[in-house]
C-alpha cells in the first residue's frame, strides 16, 4: 500500500517534470527538467523492483542512471561550446 502510494507520487513529479520542460523559460531550466525526469525514472524503477520483489532489475535502474547523467553532460557541453569536437579555451593557449 505503502509502496503503492510512493509509486504515486513519483508519477506525479515526473508528469510535473515534464511540464517544466516544455514551459521552462530556459534552455538550462528544461535540460534540468530532463534530468529530474530521468532521475524520478530511476526512483520508479527501484520501487517497482522492491514492489514485485524482483530485485535484480536495480541494476537496470543504475545503468539508466549512468545514462542519464552522460546524456546531460553531453547535452549541456554540446549548447555550451556549439559542438564536441572543439577543443576548450584553456586548452588553446596552453598548446601554442
Amino acid at each position: 500500500m505503502i509502496l503503492t502510494g510512493v509509486m504515486a507520487a513519483i508519477l506525479v513529479t515526473m508528469a510535473l517534470a515534464l511540464v517544466r520542460a516544455t514551459l521552462g523559460p530556459t534552455l538550462f531550466d528544461r535540460i534540468l527538467a530532463l534530468n529530474m525526469f530521468g532521475t524520478k525514472t530511476v526512483l520508479l524503477i527501484a520501487v517497482v523492483c522492491f514492489t514485485i520483489d524482483r530485485t535484480d532489475f536495480l541494476d537496470l535502474a543504475l545503468a539508466y542512471a549512468l545514462m542519464n547523467f552522460i546524456g546531460v553532460v553531453a547535452v549541456l557541453r554540446l549548447f555550451l561550446h556549439k559542438g564536441f569536437g572543439e577543443p576548450e579555451p584553456d586548452e588553446e593557449g596552453a598548446s601554442s
